[in-house]
């Protein structure tokens, strides 16, 4: 599993690795710290200069942190009794309940925790001439705060926990390579700015074209909700998603999904189940390297059938040569315990012993 998230990545990387998988990390962004942000601040004191009718929370840990970062400059109880005045809108159940912790209660909360209900509620509700404070969570809304602007309404963004790109590039310069190279069988992701991020590094590298590539024909690419699998669905990448956007979910999806997927045969009189880097051979875990599983990918799309040497040498991470099959043969062989399960069919190339 490929992981680029910068929040709860540990967190969702535990859970895969209870249900078996390898992670790997590469953040693709890092959070510029709160107390740090000149940008909040100047937003929370633009908001203390005059009342303000309505403040939308978009999430439970950006709203705590808000109002943490604002006691920590002095500000905590002014912006307090200013949001007390103000009428209070929550996306979801945790932004809802991180405004009830501060000693303050919501108007309204929709029953689909989506932006689009709530700006729909908005508008309905009217907002030309009203003081709109948004907050913000990693990135922009600008159709959010464009349709409110639209509607008469002057809006104040709050950019709670403000997304960069990662301070050490290299964890995730070494993921790409390994999405690349066949190495990684899926990959989850949590916020879409990791998302456009992780595109943004592979178009400066060159490897945009490939990864997008791989992302659609090959990895497994899941995300929280639609909104983080914008930045992938606007290429044409496809995505599955859970039911409830949570990283307990996700990671269940992810797992479900993979098993989904996996193929499974009979060859020379043994079950096979292919899992990402490894088979499953009469319940039997043998793992396998990157080159001898891309062989039995390849024989495996269509077993029985005798796939010739090119092929299998387009298969192979990075391509190569023909005596580099043979070499990836051998070690499937030796890796699988079994050499009865690919045969050689002289002059043609090779096969999976399944009854045709």
């Amino acid at each position: 599993m490929g992981i680029t998230a910068a929040r709860r990545a540990d967190e969702l990387g535990a859970l895969l690795v209870r249900k078996g998988a390898t992670v790997r990390y590469g953040p693709a962004l890092r959070i510029v710290p709160l107390a740090d942000d000149t940008e909040l601040y100047a937003a929370t004191t633009g908001l203390l200069e005059e009342p303000v009718d309505v403040v939308v929370a978009t999430t439970g840990i950006g709203f705590r942190g808000w109002i943490e970062a604002a006691e920590g400059w002095g500000l905590g109880e002014e912006l307090l009794q200013r949001l007390d005045k103000a009428t209070l809108l929550a996306r979801g159940p945790k932004a809802r309940g991180a405004i009830r912790a501060a000693g303050l209660s919501e108007q309204y909360s929709p029953a689909s925790e989506s932006n689009a209900e709530l700006l729909q509620h908005l508008l309905d509700s009217g907002v030309a001439g009203q003081r709109v404070a948004v907050q913000l969570h990693g990135e922009p809304l600008p159709y959010f705060v464009d349709s409110l602007r639209a509607a008469g309404a002057e809006v104040i963004e709050v950019p709670v926990y403000r997304w960069v790109g990662p301070a050490d590039p290299g964890p995730l310069d070494r993921l790409l390579d390994a999405v690349l190279d066949g190495g990684i069988d899926a990959m989850p992701f949590t916020s879409a700015p990791a998302a456009a991020s992780m595109l943004a590094v592979a178009k400066r590298t060159g490897r945009h074209a490939a990864l997008v590539d791989a992302l659609t024909h090959r990895v497994l690419v899941a995300c929280v909700g639609p909104i983080t699998a914008a930045p992938l669905a606007a290429l044409g990448i496809p995505t599955v998603q859970p039911d409830r956007a949570r990283i307990g979910a996700l990671a269940r999806t992810v797992g479900q999904a993979l098993t989904d997927r996996s193929p499974r045969l009979c060859a020379a009189g043994r079950q096979i189940e292919l899992r990402g880097q490894a088979a499953i051979v009469d319940g039997q875990l043998c793992e396998i390297p990157p080159a001898p599983m891309a062989v039995l990918r390849a024989l495996a799309r269509e077993p029985g059938r005798v796939v010739s040497r090119r092929e299998l040498t387009a298969a192979l991470p990075g391509g190569g040569e023909e005596h580099a099959v043979e070499t990836a043969i051998g070690r499937l062989r030796t890796a699988l315990g079994e050499g009865r399960l690919v045969q050689t069919v002289v002059k043609r190339g090779y096969r999976l012993a399944v009854a045709r």
